[in-house]
């Protein structure tokens, strides 16, 4: 049957065959199967697609298509104070002392913290001039 192009009958169609208890959220290639049997309507397969990506249910129904997670192999522990160091960003703050973000370096031996304020988005060279500038000159 061809469906005129009117989103409400379309709509109602896809619910019908991707959100009722008997269809089941299988998905985006099943739904189009399904409704392919019966109906067809100019960009179908888009309207379809979009809904489906969309809908919360399909995704958690979605089979997993990758090799199961290994083991967590945690980090040795290191020697001595700043042998080992983890850094983060913390962004999207409220402007503060025009200051967007924040830089965290750890020293995983001792958990020290150095937390060092920036302008919001920065390089990688300035990443590395501010890691040496305050960092750097604190563990010599």
């Amino acid at each position: 049957m061809v469906i005129p192009s009117n989103e409400g009958i379309q709509l109602n169609i896809l619910q019908t065959h991707d959100d009722s208890p008997l269809a089941g959220h299988t998905g985006q290639e099943e739904t189009l199967k399904l409704i392919k049997r019966d109906f067809h309507w100019a960009g179908m397969n888009q309207f379809i697609k979009d809904y489906v990506s969309s809908c919360q249910n399909c995704s958690r129904n979605k089979n997993i298509h990758h090799k199961k997670f290994g083991l967590l192999k945690p980090l040795k522990m290191p020697s001595g104070p700043w042998n080992s160091l983890a850094m983060d960003f913390i962004t999207q703050f409220p402007l503060s002392k025009n200051f967007h973000s924040i830089l965290v370096v750890v020293d995983r031996f001792s958990k020290m913290a150095i937390f060092i304020p920036n302008y919001g988005t920065i390089t990688s060279l300035e990443s590395a001039q501010i890691f040496i500038s305050h960092v750097v000159r604190l563990s010599l």
